[in-house]
């Protein structure tokens, strides 16, 4: 019998709000939906990955300092606990281009899958995912290549967070998981924040998620001044 993979706290969260922002309706569906989320994040690893090898991004042209350039993609199909993911590996026409996030013989990305995951659970913030980017890549990753793929990633990490919430909900529960993360050369304590609403015909979805410090009321008023923005006009309970 396979052995059943534990989920943290962190990624339990993940998949919740992933689960609101996707509304699958069966077990294919949430796991298209983790291929379409990972792929994504890959593919702009890969890109971040070229600008910096070729020391330019894609169509800035007016830095661009070296004869190489890209040369289109090469196919590949990767394989996750989601299932396969296709991906395009961008060329260079020198052919030196080697990525780090997916080897040229690689084909498993179970190394990886949690921390690019993870890197949606821990509040989306530039620092976060720097660090999660830092920890795939290890000492070799200039800083600026970090800085580029955080960059790409970013908006990607942040587009379910700002998504449009409903005017009414009946009630919101809000919770909070702490965890320890190395945070400039030392373990500090982090809290994940959740808020998960109940729609008035009983849907709960979750809200969002938002990384601080210690748990605290006024951090518990910036959550719900968040929610209010984002288009929230009522809470029942």
């Amino acid at each position: 019998m396979a052995r059943q993979r534990k989920l943290t706290p962190e990624r339990k969260a993940l998949i919740q709000s992933l689960l609101s922002h996707y509304k699958p309706e069966d077990a294919q569906d949430v796991q298209a939906m983790l291929r379409d989320l990972l792929g994504d994040t890959i593919q702009q690893m890969l890109e971040a990955e070229m600008d910096d090898h070729l020391g330019y991004s894609k169509y800035d042209y007016k830095n661009k300092h070296t004869d190489d350039s890209r040369n289109g993609y090469s196919p590949k199909t990767v394989t996750s606990s989601a299932g396969d993911i296709p991906i395009d590996v961008p060329r260079d026409r020198k052919g030196d281009f080697e990525p780090q996030s997916v080897k040229k013989n690689q084909t498993d990305i179970s190394n990886i899958e949690d921390q690019v995951l993870s890197m949606y659970a821990k509040g989306m913030t530039t620092r976060d995912i720097s660090a999660h980017l830092q920890s795939i890549y290890g000492v070799d990753a200039s800083a600026e290549m970090i800085s580029r793929m955080t960059d790409r990633i970013l908006p990607i990490a942040k587009e379910w967070q700002n998504r449009p919430l409903a005017k009414k909900y009946a009630v919101v529960f809000m919770d909070a998981v702490h965890f320890n993360v190395r945070q400039d050369g030392r373990t500090v304590k982090k809290a994940v924040y959740v808020a998960i609403g109940t729609r008035l015909h009983g849907h709960r979805e979750v809200l969002g998620l938002w990384v601080g410090g210690n748990e605290s009321a006024k951090y518990w008023v910036g959550v719900l001044n968040e929610i209010r923005n984002r288009g929230t006009e009522d809470i029942f309970i």
